[in-house]
């Protein structure tokens, strides 16, 4: 079983889910986790293509933080049927409160972690949430071309001691150079070992994929996103390679 844990859909914005099941398909993905896209807070489009595709769809929502009622939205919308939610380290105390309280899963928005904030405002909160860093977990260009980025990579690493924590692994278009004149066979030009360090921190059980559809059309497309991990060289045990592609993500997410 393959689940897909970073896709977007929508009316206002991105493609209809339609064309996500269309890649699914395509591809073998039995299940995808719906995240809201920024600045959008209505998550009635996504939990409606969960009611109408059973079993398929995890939804992330979102609300939006400064509101005063952003807690009430955020039990409204767990009510629906939203199995998660998406926040920032710096995101109001109160709503991480409030998303452990309903046991949510946290799906965090990574892009300016700081590993001691994260740490203290996990080591804050009431009860235990999995809490799961998005997109490589905020890895940013420059990371691919200095050994300062390398640094500053090894630095959010250290997030990977709280047990509740996990990361996800994008297509590696998010980290790698393309280049100019394409091959007859795909390839990149350039990868960072992004990959190889976080599997070495969070190991294949607090590991996950999601492909970040459908941006990642405008990368290397779908189906090479997917196989990016999941014919990665680093992940060649049948058992991890599962783990990373579909158990960790079926127990976070609660297909099981």
């Amino acid at each position: 079983m393959i689940i897909d844990t970073h896709c977007h859909a929508g009316e206002n914005w991105f493609e209809p889910v339609e064309l996500l099941l269309h890649q699914m398909e395509l591809n073998g993905v039995s299940k995808a986790v719906l995240v809201q896209h920024g600045g959008f807070y209505d998550n009635n489009y996504l939990l409606d293509a969960a009611a109408k595709h059973p079993g398929r769809f995890s939804i992330v929502a979102l609300v939006e933080e400064g509101s005063p009622n952003a807690s009430d939205d955020l039990q409204m919308w767990f009510e629906r049927g939203a199995g998660g939610v998406r926040l920032r380290p710096n995101s109001p105390l109160k709503i991480w409160r409030k998303a452990a309280e309903l046991d949510m899963v946290v799906s965090c928005r990574a892009e300016t972690l700081d590993p001691e904030k994260l740490s203290e405002v996990i080591s804050d909160l009431p009860s235990t949430i999995p809490v799961v860093l998005e997109h490589f977990m905020g890895a940013r260009p420059e990371d691919v071309d200095t050994k300062d980025g390398y640094k500053r990579i090894r630095s959010l690493l250290k997030i990977a001691e709280l047990p509740n924590v996990y990361a996800k692994l994008g297509g590696l278009g998010e980290i790698s150079h393309r280049p100019e004149v394409l091959d007859t066979t795909f390839q990149f030009e350039f990868t960072p070992p992004i990959v190889e360090m976080i599997l070495e921190a969070f190991g294949t059980s607090r590991t996950m994929w999601g492909s970040d559809y459908p941006p990642v059309s405008n990368r290397e497309g779908y189906r090479n996103a997917l196989h990016g991990i999941m014919d990665h060289p680093s992940i060649v045990d049948p058992q991890q390679r599962n783990q990373v592609m579909g158990i960790t993500a079926a127990s976070v997410f609660r297909f099981l």
